[in-house]
């Protein structure tokens, strides 16, 4: 049984692969989950987007080569 983990993706990856990597976990489109966050972080004044974005960033660890999820 593979084990799902939260990684950023190096395949979906537009800035650090954090939104990539969410999208690969959640097996959703990445274009529909960076487009939700852009939505969310412009709407909403108590969400600071890029803050948590670099925050996460940090956090979440990097995906090793060939862990990405094929499509």
């Amino acid at each position: 049984m593979a084990e799902n983990r939260l990684r950023r993706s190096r395949r979906h990856r537009m800035l650090g692969g954090v939104i990539g990597g969410f999208a690969e976990y959640f097996d959703r489109d990445p274009t529909v989950l960076r487009v939700l966050y852009v939505l969310i972080s412009i709407l909403s004044a108590a969400f600071p987007g890029i803050f948590v974005y670099l925050i996460l960033w940090v956090i979440i660890p990097p995906a090793e080569a060939g862990e990405s999820v094929p499509s």
